[in-house]
């Protein structure tokens, strides 16, 4: 199995799309396309199971009801029960007076009763608003459930509406952030079909994804006659017989005619061209330091490959070779080994540490 370097260009995209837009949970190409085919029953699945917590909302009010009828009524006897062993104690009181013969003792006496009376008057007119009083809280409380209950009943769908309004917007928001992605993630489902085809090479090759290289000064490039600024590929192969720069296209025959596409053709070559100047003049002081030749310095095969994983267009073009997912392998492994071992582990570490600099000065 080769070595691979470096995820897939697509799907750095599109994690860095999705992570802009406060978007973490997806990890994979495949919970994308779950997440795709599945949107539905997510939708259905969040309405249903909001219906279900105001069910269980609205019977879990029924039996609070039923309870809190239980404890006012406790509640009331209790108070009840206090109020009447108050109201004998107060009695009692009453009935203890004595009587007198002595007319100051008489009249102390008679004021006494009065007072006692008034008392007695006065606890028995508060009596019912002290049992109220006693049990108000517990009754604010139930008829605040109550109207929570009757409201349920009367408003199940409105309710269920208003709950589900908050997850159901941020799903239509994954939704609509994963639908703008839909090219990408179409390049990312071809970019990992070749990099699966790729991983069956044998050891001695190395794979690097999602190459990428940004110039501080534009390069001129002479076969268009226009400047570059920066190039990207989406796979490069070292191996025994050189180099393949590899652009995956994952395109429809609609697309394949659509004239507004960038044409990877001129991509690859503009890739080519920058990397054959690299190693023609090297990078500052490294230098490739291939083994040398008795006739001079050994040229570096770069290939330029494009792979398609559907459509495939019927022409063929000038210094680019158009393969399908299943020639690909085959293809590599057609050509002689001309580098050794070192050679090509040498051009992969200088590959990769460009890749790593991002911006680079060349002349």
């Amino acid at each position: 199995m080769c070595k691979v370097y470096n995820p897939v260009g697509s799907l750095r995209v599109i994690k860095q799309y999705l992570h802009q837009r406060n978007i973490y949970d997806f990890n994979s190409l495949k919970e994308l396309v779950v997440f795709k085919e599945n949107y539905s029953t997510y939708r259905e699945n969040i309405i249903s199971d909001h219906k279900l917590l105001i069910e269980k909302e609205r019977d879990a009010l029924f039996l609070e009801i039923l309870d809190l009828d239980v404890s006012i009524k406790s509640a009331r006897e209790e108070c009840k029960y206090k109020l009447n062993q108050h109201f004998e104690k107060l009695q009692q009181q009453l009935n203890s007076i004595p009587s007198s013969t002595n007319s100051l003792q008489k009249l102390i006496i008679f004021f006494k009763r009065k007072y006692q009376q008034r008392k007695i008057k006065q606890f028995l007119r508060s009596f019912d608003t002290k049992v109220a009083t006693a049990i108000q809280t517990v009754e604010d409380i139930q008829n605040e459930k109550k109207n929570r209950y009757q409201y349920i009943l009367s408003n199940f769908n409105s309710i269920v509406n208003v709950s589900i309004s908050g997850p159901i917007s941020e799903l239509e928001r994954r939704r609509q952030a994963i639908e703008e992605l839909n090219s990408s993630i179409y390049g990312a489902y071809g970019e990992h079909k070749v990099v699966k085809e790729l991983e069956h090479l044998p050891d001695d090759y190395y794979l690097i994804n999602d190459f990428s290289l940004s110039f501080n000064n534009a390069i001129y490039n002479h076969a268009d006659k226009d400047y570059i600024k920066s190039i990207q590929i989406d796979h490069i192969i070292v191996g025994p017989s050189g180099i393949f720069l590899i652009e995956t296209k994952n395109w429809s025959e609609k697309s394949l005619d659509n004239r507004s596409l960038r044409s990877p053709v001129q991509q690859i070559r503009r890739t080519s061209y920058i990397l054959y100047k690299l190693f023609s003049t090297g990078l500052g002081n490294y230098k490739l330091e291939l083994r040398k030749h008795h006739w001079g310095d050994k040229k570096v095969p770069i290939k330029n490959l494009i792979v398609f994983v559907s459509s495939k267009p019927k022409e063929q073009f000038q210094y680019v070779k158009i393969l399908t997912v299943s020639e690909l392998v085959n293809y590599i492994q057609y050509f002689d080994p001309i580098l050794s071992f070192s050679e090509t582990e040498r051009i992969s570490n200088f590959l990769l540490n460009l890749s790593s600099r991002k911006t680079i000065s060349i002349k």
